[in-house]
């Protein structure tokens, strides 16, 4: 820069600093990063959601099945429904009690669903299918 430059306080040619075009474009590519971050972090609240109701189900199947295997007497054979409450939600389980072979061993899947009719919860367990083979283990 020549003096006369610098005393009027002008800029030469090639000097440094960024154009208003280059801010621009910088500005552009922060903005779609921005809202990418924005965008994933709603669908991770989503998934959380969808987690804690998948995981309260699981819990509700694990108690009714826990239920019907440690109960004195074996459940009936069929189907049975019902509704239960855990965390503040209301819970609809389906049992299917089913012999296995001639094991005289029992079956027992348990589903629950949610108030929408979403499946979210399932177990399977087995148990002696008279109450004396229970007791004789």
């Amino acid at each position: 820069m020549s003096r006369d430059d610098a005393r009027r306080g002008g800029v030469r040619a090639g000097a440094a600093g960024f154009t208003l075009i280059e801010i621009m474009v910088a500005l552009a590519v922060f903005s779609l990063a921005a809202l990418a971050l924005i965008r994933l972090e709603g669908q991770v609240i989503r998934s959380t959601g969808a987690v804690a109701a998948t995981l309260l189900a699981q819990t509700v199947a694990r108690n009714v099945a826990i239920e019907a295997v440690t109960d004195a007497q074996p459940p009936t054979r069929g189907r049975a429904t019902g509704v239960e409450s855990n965390g503040g939600r209301d819970w609809t389980w389906t049992r299917e009690v089913q012999p296995v072979g001639d094991a005289g061993v029992m079956r027992i899947d348990v589903s629950v669903a949610d108030r929408g009719g979403a499946v979210l919860g399932r177990m399977t367990m087995v148990r002696a299918a008279t109450a004396n083979a229970a007791v004789a283990r």
